[in-house]
């Protein structure tokens, strides 16, 4: 009998600690549950808090708020810095453009004509984006923006006495631009430069032409040159 005793002594004890640890447990739980005063965060699910701790805060419904506008935000600057990057690159595409070219050498003499003539200066060392055609003599802007053009003129009379007799003119899409000329029989040789500044659209052709009846001698060192650059692009 002494030997029985002693478990099962040892066991009411153990259902009493354990009912009467149910009971604080249940009595702390009323007590968070019927609280009617300041929360510590201002609104804690007690509910929750009591049976599964975790993300039971009130804080965790506005932190999921607030990062998933966070990530919204990154989208949204993503997206923005995406579009201006494409701007950017429309606006400086094709911004490396550069050309220079000159008329082949020779020791005679090109025209006259009857008409206007288109010259074309064969011998190309710069072309940069393309934009020369060497067999017309025609430079075709492949952006928009503002352009530099230069053109030489330079012609030698081959006996003492003959005229020099030469007009050149810078045209844009068929419309003179400037112009240069010699008419005398002081000089056997002569020479002159023109440079503009030409607001151009993509696909504005820009060339020098040799006036009907004129004509260019002498030029056995390639100095008639036509050359060209874009300084600055712009979006049409």
């Amino acid at each position: 009998m002494k030997t029985l005793a002693g478990p099962c002594i040892l066991m009411i004890l153990c259902l009493c600690s354990r009912s009467e640890a149910a009971t604080a447990f249940d009595l702390l739980r009323e007590t968070a549950v019927s609280w009617t005063g300041t929360l510590p965060c201002g609104g804690w699910d007690c509910e929750c808090a009591f049976r599964r701790q975790q993300g039971c805060c009130c804080v965790a419904k506005p932190l999921f708020e607030l990062e998933e506008a966070t990530f919204m935000r990154l989208v949204g600057l993503w997206e923005g810095l995406s579009h201006l990057n494409s701007q950017i690159e429309e606006v400086t595409a094709g911004s490396k453009i550069a050309f220079t070219a000159a008329m082949l050498p020779m020791s005679g003499c090109l025209g006259p004509f009857t008409s206007n003539m288109s010259i074309s200066y064969q011998s190309v060392s710069l072309n940069q984006g393309n934009g020369y055609n060497s067999a017309l003599g025609t430079f075709t802007a492949p952006h928009a923006g503002l352009f530099f053009f230069s053109f030489t003129a330079y012609s030698k009379a081959g006996d003492a006495g003959e005229r020099l007799y030469q007009k050149l003119q810078l045209m844009k899409n068929g419309q003179l631009i400037a112009s240069s000329w010699e008419d005398n029989r002081e000089d056997s040789e002569d020479s002159s430069t023109q440079t503009v500044l030409l607001q151009l659209r993509r696909g504005c052709q820009v060339y020098v032409e040799l006036l009907s009846g004129r004509q260019l001698c002498g030029d056995t060192q390639g100095h008639n040159t036509f050359s060209g650059y874009l300084i600055y692009p712009f979006s049409e």
